[in-house]
C-alpha cells in the first residue's frame, strides 16, 4: 500500500476516528484493588497532575484523593457499570486543571478491582465553552436578522424569529409557532413548495432560491425569496426556511448572490470583494472571527485583513475551495476553510473558522499517540490505515508492517486457544453491521511469536451509513492482569494449605451438578471429619497439624476419579463430591477406602501419626430440590451421627436423622432460656432407711417441660447442657431451686429430711461451683449438713486429683458427698479412701435381678462390705420389687430408693415421712 493511499484513507475517516477514540480512551490508566486497598497507575501520572517531580507516595496519595468518589460509588454499584467523575486540581506551578476519571468495576467490592483512566480535559472544556459561545452568537444573529428565519417540522411551525413575525404581520413569534405551514403559503404556491421540500432528503441539503407568495395575518400576500434547508431539530428531521421580502430589495445579481451565500453560511464570515480583491462587504461573523470591525475592513485588500495572501480569482480557478492559515488582528492563528463564488462585480468569499475543531483534532491525535491502549483504524475493505505507537508495541511490530495489512490476516484465538473464524471476529462484525463490539477478550500471536491477551473494542466510524463500514479498533494488553485475575480466582476458590477446592468452589460445583439437566445418575457427597485431630494440634503444634492435613488432602485427591471434587471446608473437615453414584454400597466402599487410606501412618518430624475419620454420606438424585448448601448440611448431619456411633464410622443421611438433629439443635438453643422461662422444675424421689423404713432423704431430679416437645428426658437434655456449657447455669439453678423447695418443705412439716443432688462431670470443672453451692444454701436457709452432693464414679475417675480438690472444698462447706453409680467404673477401695466421701450408691444395674442371680448378690455383698470398711453409708438405687428390698436388708444395705419405694414427684406431692410397703 502506498503512502498516498494511506493518507487519503485516513483523511476520509480522520475526524470520525478522533471522535470515536476520544469517547473510548483517556490519558493515564490506573487500577484500584479493593482487596489490597491500594492503587496502581501507568507512566505519565505525574505529568497529568502537574507534579513531574513528585514521589511515588505523593502520586499515590494524589491519585487516591482524585478517585475517592469513584471508589465509594463502586462499592455499591453493579458490576460492569461505567462510573465518571470530574475534579479540579492545582499543579506545582499553580495552574488549575480539570481532570476527568472514568472507571469500570471488575469483580465484587471485597476481592475485585476498579479499572479506570484519567485525562486532562481542561482544553476540551474551554473548546466546548467556545463552541457554546459561538452557538449563542449564532442564535443572537438569527434573532436579530432582518431576514425571516423559521423552522417547521412535520409541516408545523416550531420556531420563528422576530423578522418572521414582522413579515407575516403577526403580533409576535408565538402567534406563528404551532400553525401548519399551509396557513402561510398562498394556495397556488403550495404544490411547488411541497415539491421542493420533498427533494431535500438528507441533512444539510438546500433548495435553490425561489419566489413564494406568503399569506399574512391581515389577509394580504407578500412575495418573498425563500430558501429551504434540510436540518435536524431536537433530533428529528425538519426544514429551516430563510425568507426575504423581495419587494423591499433590488433584484440585482450581486444582491441575489450575496443573499444566497448568507442563507447557506449564516454562521460563517461572508466577505464580498471587487475583482481586484478589495473588500466591499464584511458581515458580523467576519468581524468576530478576525477581530476586525466592518468599518476598518471595507476598502482594504482581502489579503491585508485576513493576514495571508488571498487571490479570489485564482482560488475560483483552482476549484473555489481551499484551507488556509489566517491571522486575527491580535496575531493569533486561525484555521480557515474558504469557499469562493463569482458575482458580476467581483467575488463573495465564505470563510469558515475551523480553529477549534482543528485544535481538538490535534489534541485528540496527541492523546491517541500518548495512550497505552492500542488504536488501529481500518478502511471499509479491512485494510489498516493507521496505528498508534501503543498498538505497535502491543502487537510487537512496526508501523510499516501493520499499516496496509489486512485485519483478516491477523492470527487470533479464543479463550480455549482455538482460532477465531473470520466471521466471528469483532472487527468483521462491526465492518459488516456497524454494530459496536465491546471489550471482547481474545488472544493474538505477536510478530515475535509470543502470544498476548487483548481486551478489544470495535466501533464503526460511519455508523449512520450503509455497510461496509470503516472501523476503529482499540485494545489493551490484559495478559498480566488476566494472569493476576486467574491467580486471584484460584486463591478465592481453593484452600491455601492443601490446594483443594474450598467451600465456595465445592458449593459452586455441587450446585452445578444438582441443576444439570443432563445428569441421569445421583450425586454422592461424602462429608469427612478427622477423629481426635484436636489432640494432634494441641499436643504437637499446628505446624504438625498442618502437615497432617496436607497429607490427608493429597491422599483423598489420589483416590477420587477425574472430574470429581475433593475440597477442604476448614479445620479438619473435608468433602468429596462423587458423580453418577446410584449405589449406596459403592459409596460405602468408597468411604471405607478413604478411611483405610487415611489410616496409613503419616510421618511428620520423625513421628508416625495415625488418623481416622467419621464420614457422613448424602445421595442426591437427579431433580433433587435441595440447594448445594442444603445437601452439604445434610452430609454434615450424617457425619455427626457417625461420630455419635463411636467415631471411625460411616453413616448415611435420611430425613429422620435430619429431624433428630434439628430437634437436637432446637433443644440445645432452647435450653439456654429454659430456666428464665420457668420450664425447669424439680422432682423428688424418696430414700428410706432400711432398718426403720423412715424416709431420710429425697433425691432432687431436674425435669424439663418443653413448650413444643413436652417432657424431655434428662438423659437427652443433660448431655446437651454439658456439650454447650449450659450445665453450669442449669446446675446452679437446680441447686437454688431444690434447696429453696426442700427448706420450705422441711419447715412446713417439721422434718429432718436430707436433699441429694447430682453433680455432672462438667460441674466439677467449674471454678465457681463452691460459691454456687454456698449461695444456694444461704438463700434457702438450708443447713449444709442437710445436703448431699452426688458425683458419678466415672466423673471422679476422669481426673482423680482435681476431683479430690473440688470435693475437699465442698466438704469444708459442711455438705455431704456421695459417689453415684458405683461399680460401673474402675472401683477400688484405695480410691474410696482418698476421697472425702460419706455415701456410696450402688448402680441400679447390680440391683436388677439380684434376687434371681447369685453372682449379682455376691457383687453387691462385696460392695457393701467394702463401703462399710471405709465407713461409708450404702444406698441401693433402682429397687423395684419387695424381694429385692428384703435381700438388700439381709445383706446389710443401709438405705434404698426405687420405683417400688416411690417414684419422683413434685415436692408438694411428697407424702409422709415413713414408707410402708
Amino acid at each position: 500500500m502506498t503512502e498516498r493511499h494511506d493518507a487519503d484513507g485516513f483523511a476520509a475517516v480522520d475526524r470520525e476516528l478522533l471522535d470515536a477514540v476520544w469517547s473510548l480512551n483517556e490519558a493515564v490508566p490506573w487500577s484500584f484493588s479493593f482487596a489490597r486497598d491500594q492503587p496502581t497507575w501507568a507512566a505519565g501520572l505525574g505529568a497529568l497532575l502537574g507534579q513531574p517531580d513528585a514521589t511515588c507516595d505523593d502520586l499515590r496519595a494524589r491519585l487516591i484523593e482524585l478517585i475517592r468518589p469513584l471508589i465509594a460509588t463502586a462499592r455499591s454499584a453493579p458490576a460492569g457499570e461505567v462510573l465518571g467523575h470530574e475534579q479540579r486540581c492545582t499543579t506545582a506551578t499553580g495552574e488549575e486543571r480539570l481532570l476527568r476519571s472514568c472507571a469500570r468495576m471488575v469483580g465484587d467490592a471485597r476481592t475485585g478491582h476498579l479499572l479506570g483512566i484519567t485525562t486532562d480535559i481542561t482544553q476540551v472544556q474551554e473548546d466546548r465553552r467556545a463552541m457554546t459561545d459561538l452557538a449563542a452568537r449564532y442564535q443572537l444573529f438569527v434573532e436579530r436578522s432582518p431576514d425571516a428565519i423559521w423552522v417547521h417540522q412535520d409541516r408545523t411551525v416550531v420556531y420563528a424569529n422576530p423578522a418572521t413575525a414582522r413579515m407575516l404581520a403577526a403580533e409576535s413569534s408565538a402567534q406563528i409557532v404551532g400553525h401548519p405551514i399551509t396557513d402561510f403559503i398562498a394556495g397556488h404556491a403550495l404544490p411547488a413548495v411541497q415539491e421542493r421540500l420533498a427533494a431535500l432528503t438528507t441533512p444539510g441539503t438546500a433548495a435553490m432560491p425561489a419566489e413564494v407568495a406568503m399569506r399574512r395575518f391581515d389577509g394580504s400576500t407578500i412575495p418573498v425569496e425563500s430558501v429551504a434547508v434540510r436540518i435536524n431539530w431536537a433530533g428529528r428531521p425538519a426544514f429551516q426556511i430563510i425568507q426575504r421580502d423581495v419587494t423591499a430589495h433590488q433584484t440585482a445579481e450581486v444582491a441575489l448572490h450575496h443573499q444566497a451565500a448568507l442563507v447557506q453560511h449564516v454562521s460563517d464570515a461572508i466577505i464580498a470583494t471587487t475583482r481586484d480583491g478589495v473588500v466591499t462587504s464584511w458581515n458580523r461573523a467576519a468581524a468576530t472571527i478576525y477581530g476586525l470591525p466592518a468599518e476598518r475592513a471595507v476598502g482594504q485588500h482581502i489579503g491585508a485583513v485576513v493576514g495571508a495572501p488571498l487571490d479570489p480569482a485564482a482560488l475560483l480557478a483552482a476549484g473555489g475551495v481551499t484551507e488556509a492559515r489566517h491571522l486575527r488582528t491580535d496575531g493569533s492563528a486561525l484555521a480557515i476553510r474558504i469557499s469562493a463564488a463569482e458575482m458580476p462585480s467581483g467575488f463573495v468569499l465564505v470563510c469558515a473558522d475551523e480553529t477549534a475543531s482543528r485544535r481538538a483534532e490535534q489534541d485528540y491525535a496527541t492523546v491517541v499517540n500518548a495512550l497505552n491502549e492500542g488504536v488501529v483504524v481500518a478502511d471499509a475493505k479491512g485494510f489498516v490505515l493507521t496505528a498508534n505507537p501503543a498498538a505497535e508495541h502491543i502487537l510487537g511490530t512496526t508501523r510499516a508492517e501493520v499499516v496496509g495489512s489486512q485485519l483478516g490476516d491477523w492470527l487470533l484465538f479464543d479463550e480455549t486457544e482455538e482460532p477465531i473464524p473470520l466471521d466471528a471476529r469483532p472487527s468483521t462484525q462491526t465492518h459488516r453491521t456497524g454494530a459496536p463490539q465491546n471489550a471482547r477478550v481474545l488472544g493474538i500471536r505477536r510478530g515475535d511469536g509470543r502470544s498476548v491477551w487483548l481486551a478489544v473494542t470495535s466501533r464503526s466510524l460511519t455508523p449512520d451509513n450503509d455497510a461496509p463500514h470503516p472501523i476503529v479498533l482499540s485494545f489493551t494488553d490484559i495478559t498480566e492482569s488476566r494472569a493476576i485475575r486467574e491467580r486471584l480466582e484460584w486463591e478465592a476458590t481453593h484452600d491455601p494449605l492443601t490446594g483443594l477446592a474450598n467451600r465456595t468452589l465445592v458449593l459452586r460445583h455441587l450446585e452445578s451438578a444438582l441443576r444439570s439437566t443432563h445428569r441421569a445418575q445421583p450425586t454422592g457427597v461424602l462429608f469427612i471429619d478427622l477423629d481426635e485431630f484436636k489432640v494432634i494440634n494441641d499436643s504437637l503444634g499446628h505446624g504438625v497439624g498442618d502437615e497432617v492435613l496436607r497429607v490427608v488432602g493429597e491422599r483423598l485427591r489420589q483416590l477420587v476419579r477425574e472430574g470429581e471434587v475433593v475440597g477442604r471446608l476448614g479445620g479438619d473437615e473435608f468433602v468429596v463430591v462423587a458423580h453418577d453414584e446410584d449405589d449406596r454400597t459403592k459409596l460405602r466402599l468408597l468411604a471405607d477406602e478413604l478411611r483405610r487410606s487415611l489410616a496409613d501412618p503419616i510421618g511428620v518430624e520423625g513421628r508416625r501419626l495415625h488418623v481416622d475419620a467419621s464420614i457422613g454420606i448424602v445421595l442426591a438424585p437427579p431433580g433433587d430440590p435441595r440447594t448445594a448448601s442444603d445437601v452439604l448440611r445434610d452430609a454434615d448431619v450424617a457425619m455427626y451421627h457417625a461420630k455419635t456411633l463411636g467415631r471411625g464410622r460411616t453413616a448415611f443421611f435420611d430425613v429422620q436423622l435430619r429431624e433428630r438433629m434439628q430437634r437436637h439443635l432446637l433443644l440445645q438453643q432452647d435450653l439456654r432460656e429454659a430456666a428464665q422461662k420457668d420450664q425447669l422444675w424439680m422432682a423428688y424421689q424418696p430414700i428410706i432407711d432400711m432398718g426403720t423404713g423412715q424416709t431420710v432423704a429425697v433425691e432432687g431430679l431436674l425435669r424439663w417441660t418443653h413448650p413444643l416437645y413436652g417432657t424431655v428426658s434428662p438423659a437427652e437434655f443433660i448431655p446437651l447442657a454439658e456439650e454447650s456449657d449450659v450445665i453450669h447455669d442449669i446446675g446452679a439453678h437446680m441447686l437454688r431451686m431444690a434447696s429453696r423447695e426442700l427448706a420450705a418443705y422441711r419447715a412446713r412439716h417439721q422434718l429432718d429430711l436430707r436433699l441429694k443432688v447430682n453433680l455432672s462431670a462438667r460441674q466439677l470443672e467449674d471454678p465457681y461451683l463452691h460459691n454456687d453451692v454456698h449461695v444456694a444454701l444461704v438463700e434457702a436457709g438450708l443447713p449444709a449438713s442437710a445436703v448431699c452432693l452426688e458425683v458419678t464414679e466415672s466423673a471422679l475417675m476422669h481426673d482423680p486429683t482435681a476431683a479430690a480438690q473440688v470435693l475437699s472444698n465442698l466438704r469444708r462447706l459442711g455438705v455431704r458427698l456421695a459417689i453415684d453409680d458405683f461399680g460401673t467404673g474402675y472401683s477400688s477401695l484405695a480410691q474410696l479412701q482418698r476421697l472425702p466421701l460419706d455415701t456410696l450408691k450402688i448402680d441400679r444395674s447390680f440391683i436388677t435381678g439380684i434376687d434371681e442371680n447369685p453372682d449379682a448378690e455376691a457383687i453387691v455383698s462385696s460392695i457393701i462390705a467394702m463401703a462399710h470398711a471405709v465407713k461409708l453409708t450404702v444406698v441401693a438405687e433402682g429397687v423395684e420389687t419387695a424381694e429385692q428390698l428384703d435381700l438388700l436388708r439381709r445383706l446389710g444395705c443401709d438405705q434404698a430408693q426405687g420405683f417400688y419405694i416411690g417414684k419422683p414427684t413434685p415436692v408438694e406431692q411428697l407424702t409422709g415421712n415413713r414408707w410402708t410397703p
